[in-house]
Parts: C-alpha cells; structure tokens; sequence
C-alpha cells in the first residue's frame, strides 16, 4: 500500500498546531482516510508535529518528522507564536503495520534544537528526508543559515537511531533564506534535489515561498552535493509547495505535492493534493507527468464538462500559436511559444495572489493534458515538460475558446 501522511490541523480551516493525517492507498488513485497518525504529546512537539518522511525496514515502518516547542505562545492563540520564538527537534517513532503509533510512549528525539549558528538555525531546520544509501542510512533537513542563505543539512546513520552531522551545503543570496522540505533522488537521467526555499519569489504577491528542482553531484561517502546554477519551478502555477517523493510498485519516482488555498471551500476545509507525478529526467531536464494509473483512469469519452461525474474531467488537444481556451472561467492559451493562463474570473476577491502564469518557452510541440477538478485545474504541457497547476473557485461548466473542435473529453471509467 501507499501511506500518504499530510500536515492537518484538526479543528479548523486553518494553520495551527500541527497533526499528521494518513490516508492509504493500494493503487494511488482510490484513497482511505485513516484518520489522525501522529499528534503532539512531548514537549519537544508540544506545538505541532511538522513535515517529515517515513521509510519501511524489516518490516516496521520509521517515521521522523519535526517537533516544534513554542518559547513564546501567543496569549490569545496558543496556537500560533510570537516573534517566530520557537525550537525545533527531529523525532523518530515507528509503527508495526503503518496504521497504530504510539503517540505517548513510542516517540525518540533524534536530532535535538540545533545549538551552533555555525551548523544551522535552532528554530528553523526541519522536515527530515531519510533514505537506504549503499552502506548507511541517511537524512537530509533544511535549514536556514547565517549569512541569510537556505542550506541543506546531512547525517548520517548506522541504525536509524543515532545520527551524526556530516556535511552541510548551501548556495549564494537569490535562493531564499531558509529551505524547507528538502528531497533528494536519483533517475536514469541524473540527479535531483527538490527544495522549497522561503522568500524565493519576492514580486509583492503571496506565496513568496516556491518549489524549485534542479540536477544536483551528490557523492554518498562525504554527503558533498554540488548544486547546479540553473533549476526549474516544480510547477509554473506556483500554487504548489512542500513535495515529498516515493516509489511505485515499479520503481519509478513519485511525487505529490500540496496545493495552497487562499480560503477554505464552503468553510470546511482547505488544501489539496496534486495528482501523483512521476519524475523523470531527460536531457537535463526535468519531466513530470501524470502517474499511469491516473492516467488510465480517464478514458470515458464525453461531449461536454456538464457530463463528467465528480472526480472531474481530462481535457486533451494540440494548442496552436494564438490559440485560446476557456474552462469554465480559466483561460488557457498560447502565445510567444509559451503556455499561459489567466484565473482572474475564477479566483474573485484575491488580489494579494498571481492570476496570470506561463511556462517557459516550450521546446517540444504544445500538446495539453489538462486535469480539471471543482477547485484545481492541472495543465501538462507535453507529457510533463511543463506543468502549470492552479487553486480554483466558482468554476463553471461551460468549455469555450478557438478549440471547442479540437477537444477530446474524457471523464473516469
């Protein structure tokens, strides 16, 4: 089965003291909730169990995550701080059959509040990614450093239990200044790190924080990694943050991210997944297509989007220069060799937030796959060239646009 754990704050809409929730699935498609996985007990996650990554070795599975401790609660919202007074540890707590944990006796702190500058930020480092390497275990957290620059922190260990500082890395001002939920992978194609650095994308608009992906040389034995000068946004939509990856059952890549949502839906919740993506590199570039088993799914043929049932539609076509299309009040076209789109109908009363995107210029034809759901519409350009994804409210039923010919609709079998 895939365990798919999220960040939830369970009685409101909003950001709080952070639980993890736990949904399951056999075939990335079909999902079970399984309600509250992790929730604060110790002190040292006394104010929000945060992200994290989870492993299966003989048999158990190893969940680490980030435990937050408030120095300075806020008096009339003791969930939330004051000042950004906080510390942060990194804890381990493991469970026989990935469903039970023992919340109140079953949790280790790994890796304590860090106490040097030198090494990291004693508030921000956190969301531990753990892997199998050659001969060790290792994590990989990110932090934030003194010179105002995100770095990326590495342990390694023997036994998952006790963990030594190996080698740290960083990149120059331009990359944010603190990098949250780092991940690191191999493909056939190369090397990836994924990272999230805060206060990337500073142009006065909300989300400053982004996800950006680029090929990385990382040598396992002294945990060196070189990062590269050019990287790639994770999706041009910039509405998603915060991806962790997996493997299938076939061994391929598998990434799903959170969509970030200005407002909560009918007032009862907020936040979405992404469709699970898989991660390939080719030619040094960075691809990330639907998962086939979503893929698959979306075969029924329908004559308009009034049709398709509640797991939404797929809309197909080839998108020539000067064309345009329009999804219910998303606008989709192309121009300058570029694919762009423009939600200023279907997301009202959000100025502070971007309305229009685009991908780079397009190297490889202008084929669309655009997955559309009530509150997020995905657009892949060319089988996951590029992919533009977008939080979406009061859409409509009606496609219309210079392509209403060339469409083909599809809904789940």
């Amino acid at each position: 089965a895939y365990h798919l754990f999220y960040q939830h704050f369970p009685y409101a809409p909003r950001w709080g003291t952070m639980h993890w929730g736990h949904a399951v699935s056999k075939d990335l498609v079909n999902w079970e909730h399984k309600g509250i996985a992790l929730f604060p007990t110790k002190y040292e996650d006394q104010n929000g169990c945060f992200s994290g990554s989870a492993l299966e070795h003989e048999g158990r599975m190893y969940v680490f995550y980030t435990g937050v401790h408030y120095c300075r609660p806020n008096p009339e919202d003791i969930h939330s701080c004051l000042e950004d007074q906080f510390e942060s540890s990194q804890l381990m707590i493991t469970s026989e059959d990935g469903i039970h944990f023992d919340n109140f006796h079953g949790k280790r702190v790994v890796i304590p509040p860090i106490g040097s500058a030198g090494i990291g930020d004693k508030t921000h480092t956190r969301d531990p990614k753990v892997w199998r390497g050659k001969d060790a275990w290792y994590m990989m957290l990110g932090s934030a450093g003194r010179e105002g620059a995100g770095k990326l922190l590495f342990y390694r260990s023997e036994n998952l239990w006790d963990w030594t500082l190996v080698n740290t890395a960083t990149k120059e001002r331009g990359f944010g200044w603190m990098w949250e939920c780092p991940d690191y992978f191999e493909t056939e194609g190369g090397k990836v790190l994924v990272f999230s650095p805060m206060g990337f994308r500073n142009d006065g608009k909300r989300y400053a924080d982004q996800t950006i992906c680029m090929t990385v040389d990382f040598e396992e034995e002294t945990c060196q990694m070189d990062l590269s000068d050019s990287y790639q946004l994770l999706d041009y939509g910039q509405d998603l943050y915060a991806p962790q990856s997996t493997l299938d059952a076939e061994g391929r890549r598998v990434l799903v991210a959170w969509l970030r949502m200005p407002e909560a839906v009918d007032g009862a919740w907020s936040g979405m997944f992404c469709i699970p993506r898989v991660v390939e590199v080719k030619h040094g570039h960075i691809y990330f297509r639907v998962h086939p088993n979503v893929e698959n799914q979306y075969t029924k043929p329908i004559h308009s989007a009034a049709d398709a049932d509640e797991a939404g539609y797929k809309v197909s076509l080839d998108m020539a220069e000067g064309e345009s299309l329009d999804i219910g009040g998303y606008r989709i076209f192309r121009r300058d060799g570029q694919i762009c789109t423009d939600r200023t109908a279907v997301f009202d009363g959000q100025e502070d937030y971007r309305m229009q995107f685009a991908t780079p210029v397009v190297k490889e034809g202008f084929h669309l796959d655009v997955y559309v759901d009530r509150n997020m519409i995905e657009v892949f350009v060319n089988e996951g060239e590029y992919v533009i994804s977008n939080a979406v409210y009061g859409l409509g039923n009606e496609i219309g646009g210079d392509l209403t010919e060339k469409l083909r609709i599809y809904t789940m079998e």
